[in-house]
């Protein structure tokens, strides 16, 4: 990673004994993030195994928790807005002291006492298009050879109104609301419409 890399965030913000989970959401391009979306889910992420998924294509951002999209981040480039189609990107997982900041804005520290913490992942799935030596596997279809309708897929109207219905009852903080953090004016993509 450098001052110019991609990134597509799916974390599981600390929580005080009792309190929501919050799974933090973020888009990186180009070294530039602050696109964070943050919600409180609808169930408890430590008692089973969910399916946390990330629709990423050419068009847009899809972030999916059990099949359902919570967030979209669309490819608008054309407006100047960057979007994470250029580099190579590698899939990590790890756990990540953010206390400074990510536990009630930093109020709430990690207790070190109650380690280790444990992440647990079962079923990894990656459907996507590798390139060596400057070829894409994905060659130049146009998306619609089976195995690769990802490649164009996008949210039909079932698929927007649950995204509505989640950010609506969950979403618990959206950068693209934050006029005390962008006094200056909200970033492009959230006054522009594609």
């Amino acid at each position: 990673m450098g001052p110019t890399h991609d990134e597509i965030d799916f974390e599981f913000l600390g929580n005080v004994t009792g309190q929501p989970y919050t799974l933090h959401t973020n888009v990186f391009a180009q070294g530039k993030g602050n696109r964070e979306q943050q919600f409180h889910l609808w169930f408890d992420p430590t008692t089973e195994f969910h399916t946390y998924s990330i629709l990423w294509n050419p068009q847009r951002i899809v972030f999916l928790v059990d099949r359902i999209p919570i967030r979209e981040f669309k490819n608008m480039e054309s407006k100047g807005v960057s979007f994470p189609k250029n580099q190579p990107m590698r899939v990590y997982s790890s756990l990540w002291n953010a206390d400074d900041w990510a536990t009630q804005g930093g109020r709430v520290k990690a207790d070190w006492s109650k380690a280790p913490f444990i992440a647990s992942f079962k079923k990894y799935n990656a459907n996507a298009c590798i390139v060596a030596s400057g070829t894409s596997s994905c060659g130049s279809s146009s998306g619609t050879t089976s195995g690769s309708n990802w490649l164009t897929q996008e949210l039909d109207s079932a698929g927007l109104e649950r995204m509505k219905w989640v950010q609506k009852n969950y979403m618990v903080y959206n950068y693209c609301a934050d006029l005390q953090r962008f006094p200056q004016g909200l970033p492009t993509e959230c006054t522009t419409t594609s």
